[in-house]
């Protein structure tokens, strides 16, 4: 069998990863700077994050090209 190379930086990673990383980067404040979304800004937890994230493509892409700045 051969295997599969591939040169998706996303490859492997979850969004609760994702959501994590940055948090531990950046703060919870200068993400609601970065990205002007409520649940970076009021109350923020990982869990409403992602539950927003998960149904709300505009944002998870936003979430992840920042990841991706890195």
């Amino acid at each position: 069998m051969t295997a599969h190379n591939t040169h998706d930086p996303m490859h492997g990673v979850t969004l609760k990863m994702i959501v994590t990383e940055l948090v531990e980067k950046y703060g919870w404040e200068e993400l609601s700077k970065r990205i002007r979304i409520n649940c970076f800004a009021n109350d923020p937890s990982i869990d409403s994050t992602l539950k927003f994230l998960r149904r709300t493509p505009w944002a998870r892409k936003k979430v992840e090209a920042l990841y991706l700045e890195k």
